[in-house]
């Protein structure tokens, strides 16, 4: 058995890296730099791009193996249409199993990785479909220059509340899907231990940095030129856009309050404490 990483050294895919290499299964890791990966994988990478269909390939002739997926969406608005082939492929290529991660406001059937979990549902084959609300690695991440260099963050949220998850706590059942004798065949929300709007969490922040940061609320007009600064295409900025916008409008909170959710165990304080240094000014 194989398990092969599509978006594996993404914010995600790192962390799963090390739940597998801990627990000594074999994995591949598909990026569209596997020059790049760190020297302990080097030896576990192949190249794969979504946008080069010539790649699709790669993985399965690098490894006979590949039994099982981990798979993170192409980066664009209509992602069936993309990952379709490839996934058409992977089947073909005796991949039994398929763990999407996709996102708590898109459900069963629904726009972008929505239709995905639809059509990875209906293949007849072991899946299961991973729906995190928003990562607290965001702050980390997305967030890391604005609130290092003018002590704020930047959304469209306004005072909408969510509860921001660990990629920790996603990958542990991530984890679980993969390699769970008995497949989960399902989705599940995953969401953190408690509410909280962005102006809460930058309060938080403030206090255990220090430093007096703040949440700007940005119009959607410069929420668009924000996520087209990091080379994300106009479409799928403005999907974006959307998508902050559950989080104004309640449809985050609700998912806080659905049943049958998973509730990750970090709160916003510790992964703040935790990771500390990071903000703070040298």
């Amino acid at each position: 058995m194989t398990i092969l990483l599509v978006g594996g050294t993404g914010t995600t895919g790192k962390r799963l890296t090390q739940l597998l290499q801990n627990a000594n299964y074999s994995f591949l890791i598909a990026s569209r730099s596997p020059e790049k990966l760190p020297e302990e994988h080097r030896g576990q990478g192949v190249k794969f791009d979504w946008n080069d269909p010539t790649t699709f390939e790669n993985p399965f002739k690098a490894d006979t193996n590949i039994d099982r997926v981990y798979l993170i969406c192409a980066v664009a608005v209509d992602r069936l249409a993309i990952m379709k082939p490839w996934i058409d492929l992977a089947v073909s290529k005796g991949v039994k199993r398929i763990v999407l991660v996709s996102a708590s406001v898109f459900p069963y059937g629904g726009e972008s990785a929505g239709a995905v979990h639809k059509y990875i549902a209906e293949l007849g084959i072991d899946y299961c479909v991973l729906r995190p609300t928003w990562f607290m690695e965001n702050f980390s991440t997305q967030f890391y220059h604005a609130i290092c260099e003018n002590n704020e963050i930047a959304t469209s949220a306004l005072d909408g509340r969510v509860a921001l998850v660990s990629v920790d706590d996603i990958m542990e059942v991530a984890f679980r899907a993969l390699v769970d004798e008995k497949s989960h065949n399902t989705d599940h929300v995953i969401v953190g231990p408690e509410l909280l709007s962005y102006d809460e969490a930058v309060g938080i922040l403030s206090e255990v940095i220090g430093r007096k940061i703040t949440h700007r609320h940005m119009p959607q007009t410069e929420a668009k030129e924000f996520y087209m600064s990091f080379g994300i295409p106009e479409d799928y900025a403005l999907m974006l856009i959307g998508v902050e916008g559950e989080i104004a409008n309640g449809n985050e909170e609700a998912q806080f309050h659905r049943e049958n959710k998973i509730v990750g165990e970090t709160h916003i304080r510790d992964f703040f404490q935790t990771n500390r240094d990071i903000w703070i000014r040298k």
